[in-house]
């Protein structure tokens, strides 16, 4: 296998990792490779065959220009400072730039012990690997940046967990690796040479524009803000909830990353909480948006003496910048919810503070009733797309996620009120919202169903063709309707967990 290595973040210094290398597995075996994600990376495979792609993302057999490390950095644990986290049960192998000029990282998770591994072993168990494949590349397909899943490869051995379980290897590709406890590493250590080094090395890497701004610190931070606001935006609309904020969590690149206790929701709830790990609810979905600020204080505090030399005017800058975020934050969020309402920006309502105001208010009216009858997240959103702007039995599929009839009646009364001041037809407004509002998600269910059948019979046929259909989440697909329904009382996950 041919992969054109151009590696950068080991020539900052030992200082930055430890050298490592993966822990031998037994009888590594395929079961995905990603041919689309080989092909915009400009890897060759042509000649590789499955056994031969085991042994490679597993670690067993490095490709040429492979230089492994585990990464140094700190953060933020649900609130705690810990001054030395690292990669435990992950190694970089190196970056690659992609055939449309983009650097990114590839990286093994569950690939053994490093230095960083903390007495644990290092691995992973089947289980999280088939996960984070499924939601990465279905969160990709949502139009949501994330890290990307490469491989992911089944070790033929045993971890240790509460019991013995199947173990497993992820291959993901992200547009970087670095993340907030990154820079907290090294401001815990009063280190600046090596924040600079860390900057200077994220701008090259992923915001070449910040080097014509006037200080490209500041710039770098402003990028960082506005790039947080989106992504958390985003998963908002999703009805995504990441589980696990915490500050070595967070990539300062903007993509989703860490796939642990994540969800998407089912039934609505302001305040829904799936990690089992997070008992006080600090990253329950309506608390996402405060904590991506709280994060962001975090990065802004660690690189403070490269905004100013002077502390107090380093503070003011990332003050006003931090400032920013809130109103970045609601300004992607309604316009996103605004769209997947069929709404647009329109000079009829009037000036734009009461079309704001009257739109928010349209929307935080439909979760309110979604709260109360604990409508389904994703089918609300998709049924209500396929109506028309006269009632007809079309409503009937939306109106009967509901047990609240006079409270949704009158809100569908009002939302019909507002499209009658857009100008677009009612099926451009209808192909424009089945645009942004999907069908299949993957829901906790499924994915249980997927590593069940993988890791107690090992059948990973429920695991492809939940893949499958999680690659074209915004068309109805014949013969799939069971991907589309919400679980039975039987089959609700209630907790899902970190998988180390």
């Amino acid at each position: 296998m041919q992969i054109s290595f151009k590696n950068n973040y080991i020539k900052l210094g030992s200082e930055f990792y430890v050298a490592a290398q993966a822990a031998t597995v037994k009888n590594p075996t395929l079961i995905k490779f990603n041919n689309e994600l080989a092909n915009q990376l400009g890897i060759d495979n042509s000649t590789t065959n499955p056994t031969q792609l085991a042994n490679i993302f597993s670690g067993k057999q490095l490709p040429s220009g492979a230089q492994p490390l585990a990464m140094a950095y700190a953060g933020h644990q649900f609130g705690s400072f810990n001054p030395q986290l690292g990669d435990g049960r992950a190694l970089l192998l190196g970056e690659v730039e992609s055939l449309q000029g983009a650097k990114l990282s590839l990286q093994l998770k569950g690939s053994g012990q490093t230095f960083f591994s903390r007495n644990g072993d290092g691995r992973a168990a089947l289980g999280p690997v088939l996960r984070e494949y499924l939601l990465s590349e279905a969160m990709h397909k949502l139009g949501v940046p994330t890290t990307r899943a490469l491989a992911c490869i089944s070790t033929g051995e045993q971890v240790a967990r509460e019991q013995l379980l199947p173990g497993g290897v992820i291959t993901r590709v992200a547009a970087s690796f670095i993340r907030v406890g990154s820079f907290q590493y090294f401001s815990a250590r009063k280190d600046l040479p090596s924040i600079t080094k860390l900057a200077n090395y994220v701008i090259d890497t992923n915001y070449p524009a910040c080097r014509v701004a006037k200080n490209p610190y500041v710039k770098f931070l402003e990028l960082v803000v506005a790039g947080q606001a989106s992504l958390i935006a985003k998963w908002m609309q999703f009805g995504f909830i990441h589980g696990v904020m915490n500050t070595d969590n967070m990539s300062v690149s903007g993509e989703t990353i860490d796939y642990g206790p994540c969800a998407f929701m089912d039934d609505y709830s302001h305040d829904r909480v799936y990690s089992s790990i997070d008992r006080n609810g600090r990253y329950a979905y309506n608390q996402q948006p405060p904590i991506g600020l709280w994060n962001l204080t975090r990065l802004a505090e660690s690189i403070l003496p490269l905004l100013s030399e002077d502390t107090d005017k380093g503070v003011e800058i990332a003050q006003n910048i931090l400032k920013n975020y809130i109103e970045q934050y609601e300004n992607n969020w309604l316009q996103g919810m605004r769209t997947k309402l069929g709404l647009s920006a329109i000079e009829k309502i009037g000036h734009e503070k009461n079309e704001r105001a009257e739109d928010k208010k349209l929307i935080d009216d439909l979760f309110e009733i979604m709260a109360s009858s604990k409508a389904d997240f994703t089918l609300t959103f998709y049924h209500l797309s396929k109506m028309n702007l006269i009632a007809n039995e079309t409503d009937q599929k939306f109106k009967s996620g509901f047990n609240a009839n006079q409270k949704i009646n009158h809100w569908l009364a009002n939302w019909r009120e507002r499209l009658t001041l857009e100008s677009v037809s009612n099926k451009q407004r209808q192909q424009k919202m089945l645009s942004v509002n999907p069908l299949y998600i993957p829901r906790n269910h499924q994915i249980e169903a997927a590593i069940r059948a993988a890791e107690d019979n090992n059948d990973f046929s429920v695991f492809h063709a939940l893949h499958d259909v999680l690659q074209q989440p915004f068309s109805e697909q014949t013969g799939k309707e069971k991907y589309t329904l919400p679980p039975t009382a039987n089959e609700v996950v209630w907790k899902t967990f970190c998988g180390t």
